[in-house]
């Protein structure tokens, strides 16, 4: 796989697809990791005398009109790229219409535009190989060169992430090459023991990571929402907390192998079990396998939070993926402040898997060079260590 350093870009159009996928409120950015992770690869392009021209989705838009769905647009990611590449943004308010063409045009050497959101076209996220094909030509009518740098989106065989691709000369960004450098360590270069933190919501969100783990890691550590579907397969009460019944078989056969197997599967000794889904309701630590009937967990307790910390502390590698509790109240944010401590005392390499692992990291104040690496793509992430292909990094292979 080529990258950047293998491009002679000067004088070129470089189109971009970066990973500016950051959370709004209003048109407040409240987290942009991303976007200061898409710096290095912008910056070393315009250093390079290339015209740098951007593109990014931004959620998930219903329509296809950027005015009447303005909370999707990427004008104030365009602002913020600016601040933080100390040179202005050009922002196109259409992706292949007459703006983005006008703005195209009038770049020059070391100069960057932004395209507005990908998604307002339907063709990025078709099935339809042809219509999505379509769509990529046009993208790819812009330029000369193709680099892809948004590794949060290469899991996705869309328009601008894998069709593009096929249409001009292309090479990885420095994002790209860093996450996949760290993803061998997860997989091919393990140093032992391995120990894997999962949380979030779903179980089933994780069962193919689950699957394939259960043959790599030395320890899974379990919380979050998806805890309450192993503690209930383990014939406990889990009141009102989240359960996913339909996996409750599976995960019966993941605890049956992990015992085969030697993995050793960590669950939580007690739970923050609340009245409601709320920062004021009345909420208790009652132990994992007594929480009442009229209750719903909300993160893990301080006597699990210790055991996390202590299954961590001898640990060589670390994958940490989803939150172990709603971090975003603060009574139920103790467990993921102390299993992110857990893997900063870890002498290991620690990898924070992005998504709310890595929102949660730098919402709870937590230096992020601290850690081994903060990954970008949660979801990229997931289904390489699944073991699955992703398509945004075989059409650079190929």
């Amino acid at each position: 796989m080529k990258t950047i350093d293998d491009l002679d870009v000067a004088g070129k159009r470089v189109l971009v697809r970066a990973d500016l996928n950051v959370p709004l409120d209003g048109t407040r950015i409240t987290d942009d990791g991303r976007i200061r992770a898409s710096v290095p690869t912008l910056k070393a392009l315009l250093e390079r005398g290339a015209k740098v021209i951007v593109t990014a989705h931004l959620g998930r838009p219903k329509g296809v009109d950027p005015e009447a769905d303005a909370k999707y647009s990427l004008a104030p990611v365009a602002a913020r790229l600016g601040e933080l590449l100390g040179k202005p943004v050009a922002f196109a308010t259409d992706t292949i219409g007459d703006s983005a063409k006008a703005t195209v045009a009038a770049l020059g050497e070391g100069e960057i535009a932004l395209l507005e959101n990908v998604r307002f076209n339907p063709a990025e996220t078709s099935k339809d190989a042809v219509e999505r094909g379509r769509f990529a030509d046009q993208l790819a009518a812009f330029a000369d060169l193709f680099v892809s740098d948004g590794f949060g989106a290469v899991h996705r065989r869309h328009a601008s992430v894998y069709d593009v691709a096929e249409d001009l000369p292309n090479a990885a960004g420095y994002l790209i090459s860093t996450e996949l450098g760290v993803l061998k360590k997860l997989t091919e270069e393990v140093e032992r023991p391995y120990v894997v933190v999962l949380g979030g919501s779903k179980v089933s969100d994780k069962l193919g990571v689950i699957d394939n783990l259960l043959d790599k890691a030395d320890r899974i550590l379990i919380g979050g929402g998806m805890v309450f579907t192993f503690l209930k397969a383990q014939g406990h009460e889990v009141g009102k907390s989240l359960l996913e019944a339909d996996q409750l078989e599976t995960v019966v056969g993941y605890l049956e192998r992990a015992k085969d197997s030697g993995v050793e599967i960590v669950l939580p000794v007690d739970i923050v079990a609340a009245t409601a889904f709320a920062a004021d309701a009345e909420h208790d630590v009652v132990a994992a396998d007594a929480i009442p009937a009229d209750r719903l967990g909300l993160d893990i307790g301080p006597e699990s939070g210790k055991l996390f910390a202590a299954k961590l502390a001898d640990a060589r590698t670390v994958f940490w993926n989803g939150p172990m509790g709603v971090f975003e109240m603060e009574p139920y944010a103790a467990g993921t402040r102390a299993v992110a401590q857990g893997l900063l005392d870890s002498p290991g390499f620690t990898v924070v898997g992005g998504g709310d692992s890595a929102a949660a990291v730098r919402a709870l104040g937590f230096d992020e060079n601290a850690f081994g690496h903060i990954s970008t793509g949660g979801g990229a992430s997931l289904e390489y260590l699944e073991g699955k292909a992703l398509p945004g990094i075989t059409v650079l292979e190929g």
